[in-house]
């Protein structure tokens, strides 16, 4: 079989080229892609190079949020057979530190996750993965929305660890993919408003057509604005996705005592002008998240059972073998584009 791929040969290039077949060893599948998602992260290695510590050395391979057909089962795999609809968990930790054998898996300081450098993503036709992170996604899923699990497994993993329930108020900083997955979340676990803050007036129109209350951060004063939506008490729980010194900021006047505030995406490394004092006399808990862990079922069944629609945050569509021009368009145009997704057939 041949198997080609999208190879990062040089900052902002990217060159379709044939790559070796992966070998199939025992436990693990070997998948032929059928939808890949491009997600920030990509789009950051593939303008920079690096992400904090990770650095890119080239050719590399992008690609993380996926889905595809089983083409074959190497030894010991029983319960996926050739055919099966999958998609696939991108990192696969160690499974003997103690993280992973307390559950906590996404902490795994050994973990190997696609496309995370020294490691290669999934932007090739055929990629062999560990059986144990492979899971069959339901027949009336497409295969765009199971590469969108993997996002969606965020946004969920955002709402459940900020306590998000039935009635509460939510605010969500950032409208990108993984804001827009933490409102579709948030909606799902029950939450009757549910506000997110951007300044791009098309993620925020999506937002309102997911069923969230867009509030433009250039033209309002956004703590406010909750305060008198809450009636003065504020948001029961903020999900930052964005990470910025204003979201931060932000978040804490907005957030209402005892609430909770998740920070979920990172723009910055430092924080400046962060006010302690609403932090105490709020009684304030402010967590974070790091990916998810054990969530991948949950999110599929969200999908396949109607609870969750992932299908309108995908904004502009590629074939794969134009998966050059889709990351030079995603990156021109990243304050119109919502959601890229990358198919094979």
């Amino acid at each position: 079989m041949k198997n080609t791929a999208a190879i990062l040969t040089a900052l902002q290039t990217l060159e379709m080229k044939e790559a070796p077949m992966p070998a199939l060893r025992c436990g693990e599948v070997m998948v032929k892609m059928q939808a890949v998602g491009v997600c920030g992260s990509d789009i950051h290695y593939y303008h920079y190079g690096r992400i904090g510590d990770f650095n890119v050395e080239f050719p590399f391979i992008l690609g993380h949020e996926c889905a595809g057909v089983v083409a074959d089962v190497g030894a010991g795999v029983t319960h996926l057979k050739a055919g099966d609809r999958v998609c696939l968990e991108p990192g696969v930790p160690c499974g003997k530190c103690g993280f992973c054998l307390s559950g906590r898996y996404n902490l795994c300081p050994d973990v190997v996750f696609l496309a995370t450098p020294p490691y290669d993503g999934c932007l090739m036709e055929y990629i062999a993965h560990p059986a144990e992170w492979v899971f069959k996604i339901a027949d009336n899923m497409s295969f765009e929305e199971g590469a969108l699990v993997e996002p969606l497994a965020v946004g969920i993993n955002a709402a459940k660890t900020g306590g998000v329930s039935l009635g509460g108020s939510v605010l969500i900083y950032g409208a990108g993919c993984i804001g827009l997955m933490s409102l579709l979340a948030a909606k799902a676990y029950g939450a009757s408003m549910v506000f997110v803050a951007d300044v791009l007036d098309k993620r925020l129109r999506t937002a309102e057509a997911l069923g969230g209350i867009p509030l433009n951060v250039t033209q309002v004063n956004v703590p406010e604005e909750i305060m008198k939506a809450t009636g003065g008490r504020g948001a029961d729980v903020v999900l930052d996705c964005a990470g910025a010194s204003e979201t931060v900021i932000g978040s804490i006047n907005a957030c209402g005592a005892g609430g909770t505030i998740v920070i979920v995406g990172l723009a910055a490394d430092k924080l400046n002008g962060v006010p302690l004092g609403p932090i105490s006399a709020k009684e304030l808990v402010i967590t974070s998240i790091f990916r998810y862990k054990n969530l991948y079922p949950t999110a599929i069944e969200a999908i396949a059972g109607g609870r969750i629609s992932v299908k309108e945050i995908v904004s502009n569509l590629y074939r794969f073998e134009d998966t050059p021009l889709a990351f030079a368009e995603t990156l021109e145009n990243i304050k119109d584009v919502v959601k890229s997704v990358i198919t094979y057939e």
